[in-house]
């Protein structure tokens, strides 16, 4: 159980998946946690509109491959429809052109469906406290859009807003390193680190994670292929 039990109202969830039993087991993983509660489901993309529609959730778990309307059309109708709830998109593919597509919808994460139950669960968490959730095996999809492109210098006056430390905590961020693992790189609090990168967010501007590993190359702090 969370160590968040009893301490403010659960984090409220809609589940959306064309697949019968990908519903049932993320049903199960998530009213598996004190602080978290599935609010509803739906089996396709038009389904799917509707009930994040009318139930408000914090968080939606969106499937890419739904019929009748896939996961990011259905994410583009909830945005255009004014509807404020956090969106992850949990596919099977990792291929660029979805990752892509994923983040130009401005969705919260993007998980693949074989990550492990507490990397859900974490997301889960993240997005709906506002914070951005990319899977590791995805950051070098968000990279290889920025190979190509000139880096700004490392004195980018946008990079100098951040502390030492915020720097720090950014370039291992996006080289793809989660919260914990930068806190053991680090020797910091998992903590720590949390509250370092939400300061990186508001210095950059950045509305989330993968919008802050894609400043982080777009703004030479990190190469690809570097070390």
């Amino acid at each position: 159980m969370s160590a968040r039990e009893g301490v403010g109202p659960p984090v409220r969830v809609v589940v959306c998946d064309d697949e019968a039993m990908v519903r049932a087991g993320l049903r199960m993983l998530l009213d598996g946690e004190a602080d978290v509660e599935v609010v509803g489901e739906a089996v396709d993309g038009v389904q799917a509109v509707e009930v994040v529609t009318r139930e408000r959730p914090d968080v939606v778990l969106l499937d890419v491959r739904m019929p009748r309307l896939d996961g990011l059309a259905a994410a583009a109708r909830l945005r255009e429809a004014g509807v404020t709830s956090r969106v992850v998109v949990l596919t099977t593919f990792d291929d660029e052109p979805v990752v892509d597509a994923a983040l130009r919808q401005l969705v919260t994460g993007f998980l693949l469906k074989s990550s492990p139950p507490e990397r859900l669960l974490e997301a889960v968490r993240e997005a709906a406290a506002g914070r951005g959730v990319l899977d590791p095996a995805v950051v070098p999809h968000v990279v290889a859009g920025y190979a190509t492109r000139p880096a700004a210098p490392a004195a980018s006056p946008v990079l100098q807003r951040l502390t030492p430390r915020e720097t720090d905590v950014l370039r291992l961020v996006a080289r793809g390193l989660s919260n914990a693992e930068v806190a053991a790189r680090l020797y910091l609090g998992e903590t720590t680190v949390k509250t370092h990168l939400g300061r990186v967010l508001d210095k950059l501007g950045a509305r989330d994670r993968p919008q802050a590993i894609a400043l982080a190359y777009e703004l030479g702090l990190v190469r690809p292929g570097g070390d």
